[in-house]
């Protein structure tokens, strides 16, 4: 598919941070793939020039929008979500430092979620269509967009196969999700703070807001976790991963229809850096 690329799509201009580079930047190794030359990192520099400042509650991607740009997160965390036509919200994923916002656009070229801070935080924006010819130059580049594709495809079925299984397994799973993902940017995967309301945790993995919270006293008076306000504790990794790895129901419909759109994604991505 040919992507109508729009101009410029930038956030208001009191969020634009100048003077940041790739090659200067203490959390490149979470964004590029590692062992770029200093040619190759400078080439990157000349399109990822531009961090934006992207404060609490505020959107930064909006459904309906046409696409123009990826999103890599430097710093904070985010949940993208559609609201439906009565209203109700359907949060669609959680987002970390490193991880790229506006993917699911490329094979349509219009924005179909909406992406919201949940705490202050920083992005590097990336004109993607600068972003293909580099692509198709650096081989590499294109293969590390690639993985972090796969692990998003990889995420989402995973939340999709738990849907039909028990509320503990799906709360362990989203957890055990978090502690790894966290460990992968060199945190603890003991320790780590949980930022999203127990109603968009609930909505992610459908279960209610109060059954995240009985969930959470449950486990609590397990021994498995210990919280303090927002902070969370894992005490006994081993109990909640053999919770996690109990065989779950399958949902194959939605599966095979999500890994069908998420194929479109990549072969529009390959297909348009191969002709760049």
């Amino acid at each position: 598919m040919n992507i109508q690329l729009p101009t410029s799509q930038s956030l208001p201009a009191k969020n634009f941070i100048s003077g940041n580079t790739c090659a200067k930047c203490s959390s490149r190794l979470r964004c590029l793939p590692y062992g770029l030359d200093e040619r190759s990192v400078a080439q990157i520099d000349r399109i990822i020039g531009k961090r934006h400042w992207v404060e609490r509650n505020e959107l930064l991607l909006r459904v309906g929008e046409p696409f123009s740009c990826l999103y890599i997160i430097h710093g904070g965390q985010f949940k993208t979500f559609r609201d439906s036509a009565h209203g109700k919200q359907h949060v669609m994923g959680f987002h970390m430092a490193g991880e790229i916002l506006g993917m699911n656009a490329i094979s349509t070229g219009i924005h179909d979620s909406n992406a919201m801070a949940l705490e202050d935080s920083e992005v590097c924006e990336v004109p993607f269509a600068q972003l293909q010819i580099l692509c198709a130059n650096i081989p590499t580049l294109q293969q590390h967009f690639h993985r972090i594709l796969s692990e998003e495809i990889n995420r989402d079925q995973r939340v999709m196969r738990f849907l039909g299984s028990s509320a503990e397994l799906r709360f362990a799973t989203f957890l055990l999700d978090l502690s790894s993902r966290f460990a992968a940017r060199g945190y603890s995967r003991h320790d780590f703070t949980v930022l999203m309301s127990r109603e968009d945790i609930g909505n992610y993995i459908g279960l209610t807001m109060e059954s995240v919270s009985r969930l959470m006293s449950k486990f609590r008076r397990q021994g498995w976790i210990s919280t303090d306000g927002k902070d969370l504790h894992i005490l006994n990794y081993g109990a909640m991963e053999a919770l996690a790895n109990d065989e779950p129901m399958k949902s194959g419909a939605r599966i095979d229809s999500f890994t069908e759109r998420t194929t479109a994604i990549l072969a529009s991505i390959s297909k348009t850096a191969s002709h760049a």
